[in-house]
């Protein structure tokens, strides 16, 4: 009798976006798709790291209230990022914390797009 060892991951949902559209959505609907894509981000986002990193209310208030926006951003940065270039086995571009942090307070969408092209690199 053998045992058999399965190495499974958790499934991941697919949330491929083209970068841009995110960017148009976003400030075509002046930010309130941000809202629908930051809860989907974070089911993303947890599923990646094998833990809740961003739960689904912080995700929907990060596209309401700025300082909560900069939080989800730095999460983002600091917790799921480095985690994703693991799972890829690539290098990261150094950490891109306040990148994210900075972009997230003053410029959500284009840090939405940032995050969108990093979360694509999964799917292909």
């Amino acid at each position: 009798m053998t045992m058999e060892v399965i190495n499974e991951q958790p499934k991941i949902p697919v949330f491929f976006n083209n970068p841009i559209v995110v960017l148009i959505l976003g400030i075509v609907t002046c930010g309130l798709y941000l809202i629908y894509w930051n809860i989907k981000m974070a089911e993303v986002a947890n599923a990646l790291t094998g833990r809740e990193t961003i739960s689904t209310v912080i995700a929907a208030l990060a596209g309401l209230c700025w300082p909560i926006n900069l939080y989800f951003y730095l999460i983002m940065g600091r917790d799921v990022m480095p985690t994703l270039y693991n799972r890829l086995g690539t290098a990261s571009n150094g950490d891109q914390t306040i990148l994210y942090a900075i972009l997230g307070f003053f410029f959500p969408m284009v840090a939405a797009m940032l995050v969108q092209n990093e979360i694509n690199k999964l799917y292909e």
